[in-house]
């Protein structure tokens, strides 16, 4: 067999967000040995991705009857992030698990992240260059973007209980109200703002943001994990009044799960 060379970005890593509806006519066609095999091969399938190498799979028994079941994959390899969403789509029989909905997007730095040349000259305004608070103040600004870096581009998700997932776009085809002719300073003091908003909920909210233009049909994709389902719509209700999202944001759907053991996703989608 031809082995398949690595497919690895230059940075980021390649996420799927996948979800399920689950046919049950089709599994109640399955004798009770059939249904142990599959349940045991999804088992060890997610064993399997979860210690693969940089590669993280969270498993979600989902909320409404939009889906029944969901997966988000982050994979640094791109080849296997596709060899296990096929394995995870036929891993129950090839018609049990349907897919309901699917988004392949990356993650990726800001582009409004404040550059170093821009806060050295604003803590020259205040500190003189050498001093050492002036270091100081530096050496700390540097370990927070690294650590800001990080988690957008390799990010380590923790089992907090409530997912919700949505895409979104920034509007372009209203006069007045396109993002993409608006000048880059006026749209890096609009994300700005909108980044204080989101960071009035740390520690309630874990939010990642992946990038899908040219990837997926929308521009970004938005993952909250949370604690407490309040936290996601009071979050997503107030951002509602930033400018960023009031003038220029465009949604579609939300998809609500919960971050459960794959064993409870069993037993609450295949009684």
């Amino acid at each position: 067999m031809t082995e398949i060379p690595k497919l690895i970005s230059a940075e980021g890593w390649h996420v799927l967000h996948l979800f399920y509806k689950v046919d049950h006519s089709a599994w109640s066609f399955l004798s009770d040995e059939e249904k142990f095999c599959a349940r045991t091969n999804l088992s060890e399938l997610v064993q399997e991705i979860r210690s693969t190498d940089d590669c993280q799979l969270l498993t979600f028994a989902m909320v409404t009857p939009k889906s029944d079941v969901g997966f988000m994959l982050l994979c640094a390899d791109l080849q296997a992030a596709s060899a296990f969403e096929k394995k995870l789509t036929i891993s129950l029989g090839p018609d049990v698990l349907v897919p309901a909905y699917s988004f392949y997007s990356m993650t990726e730095k800001s582009e409004y992240t404040t550059p170093e040349s821009e806060f050295v000259a604003e803590l020259k305004a205040t500190s003189a260059e050498g001093t050492p608070e002036f270091e100081k103040s530096l050496t700390e600004w540097r370990d927070r973007m690294a650590h800001y870096q990080k988690h957008r581009l390799y990010p380590v998700l923790p089992p907090w209980e409530v997912m919700c997932f949505y895409p979104m776009s920034k509007r372009r085809g209203l006069p007045g109200q396109n993002w993409y002719a608006t000048p880059f300073e006026a749209r890096k003091q609009l994300m700005s703002g909108h980044a204080k908003v989101g960071r009035q909920w740390s520690g309630k909210i874990l939010q990642l943001i992946t990038g899908c233009t040219g990837l997926d049909d929308w521009e970004w994709g938005v993952t909250l994990l949370a604690h407490d389902p309040m936290d996601v719509k009071g979050i997503v209700y107030q951002m509602r009044f930033d400018e960023v999202t009031a003038q220029y944001g465009e949604f579609g759907e939300f998809f609500i799960g919960l971050q459960l053991p794959i064993e409870e996703v069993f037993r609450r989608n295949l009684l």
